[in-house]
Order: structure tokens, then sequence, then C-alpha cells
């Protein structure tokens, strides 16, 4: 099985570190898609980094929803309970994406900068995984980077290289290249909202689930 990255190392200065490369737009880009949220959701958070998007998403919604928070990194679920949820109920679990098995399904599935980390295999993976948490009708909130088709500007290719690099190094991100979420939504989602950010480098989209997978792929070994 591939290996999981492990963020514990930039928990703490995660947030800063992407704030001076990219400014607001990470920030801005996930906040963006809160408000397709309803009252009394059922959430699942995938990814989730040091917690700021609980609080965000606690100005809308107050009271009443109910979140799942998946993260591997103990450093970075650290963090998070740190954060103000209101009166909503957050249930931390540091674990992997693959490891969790929800006792019900989800409304609302969010999923920010998750699918960048990993390789086509593990992609494929972990999209059926995460498919199968999500009721039908569920919205499933995605926020990524863009695959290089969509890259047309070389400060955007030298900088995914960076990143690659970079986190790679610290963090076992073992991804090189981004990988084509088009083809994985397309078959069992409809496009609700869709958003660009920096340049086109970020996309934020807000899918609808209309069908379930035939086949959970297998992960890479």
């Amino acid at each position: 099985m591939a290996e999981n990255p492990d963020f514990n190392s930039v928990a703490r200065p995660y947030d800063m570190i992407s704030r001076l490369v990219f400014g607001q737009a990470l920030v801005i880009s996930q906040v963006s898609l809160l408000k397709y949220i309803p009252e009394n959701s059922r959430i699942l958070i995938v990814g989730g980094g040091t917690g700021w998007i609980l609080e965000e998403i606690a100005k809308i919604h107050h009271t009443g929803l109910n979140i799942v928070y998946v993260e591997v990194s103990g450093n970075m679920i650290a963090l998070s309970r740190k954060r103000d949820v209101k009166n909503n109920t957050v249930l931390f679990i540091h674990t992997s994406v693959e490891a969790y098995q929800p006792d019900a399904l989800f409304d609302i599935l969010i999923t920010p900068f998750f699918f960048d980390l990993f390789k086509k295999n593990d992609v494929s993976f972990f999209f059926s995984h995460l498919h199968k948490t999500l009721k039908i009708n569920g919205l499933w909130l995605y926020t990524d980077f863009v695959p290089p088709r969509y890259q047309t500007r070389r400060w955007q290719k030298l900088l995914l290289r960076s990143m690659y690099l970079f986190f790679g190094i610290l963090s076992k991100v073992e991804a090189r290249t981004l990988v084509n979420m088009d083809e994985y939504f397309e078959k069992t989602y409809a496009l609700i909202d869709g958003k660009w950010f920096y340049g086109k480098f970020i996309r934020s989209n807000v899918y609808k689930k209309i069908s379930e997978l035939n086949n959970q792929p297998d992960r890479a070994e």
C-alpha cells in the first residue's frame, strides 16, 4: 500500500507557509463553497489541515451541524481541536482516510486540497472510498489545484514542481503531478457550481451525487 503523507513536521507553520505563497487564495477558494451547506447537515471533512475551516463553517451555521473530521496527522488534529466551532458537534478522528468507515452516510463531503497529494491509482481508490460515504443527492465540496492542461503560465508549472519537491522531502508526498479529477466526477455527479482562483491554478466546485459507482478499485501497493 502506498504511504500516506506525513504533515506532522509542518503542522504549525503550514498556514503561514500557504499564505506566504498564495496569499488568501487557498482560504477564499474553500470559503466560497461553504454557503452550500444546508442547516442540520451531517458533514465529513477529509484533509482539513489545521482546522481553520471549522471556524469559517461556524460563522455560517452556529449550531445544528454534525461534523466528522478525519485527519491522519496527530499534530493537525491537535491544532484543529482548539478551533471555535460554536454549538456544532465535531468528532475528531485521528486515522487514515482508508481506515475510516462511517456508521451513517453524509449530506456533505469536503475535500480541500486532498487529491493533489496522491498518484493516480491512489486517487482512484480514495475517490471511490469517499464516494460511498455520501448520500445520493449529497453535495461534494471540492477544492484543489488544477492539472497541467489548464496551466498556461510558466510560473504555475514551476510553482507546482516546487510544491511537490518541498512536500515530497518534508511530508513524504509521493505524487509529482496532478490527476485530472473531471473523469471521476463526470460519471456519477452533476456540477452545481464552479469557480476559479489564483490565475486558474485553483478550482472550487460543488458536485451533487446522482448515482453510485459499480466497482471500487484497489489501492496501489
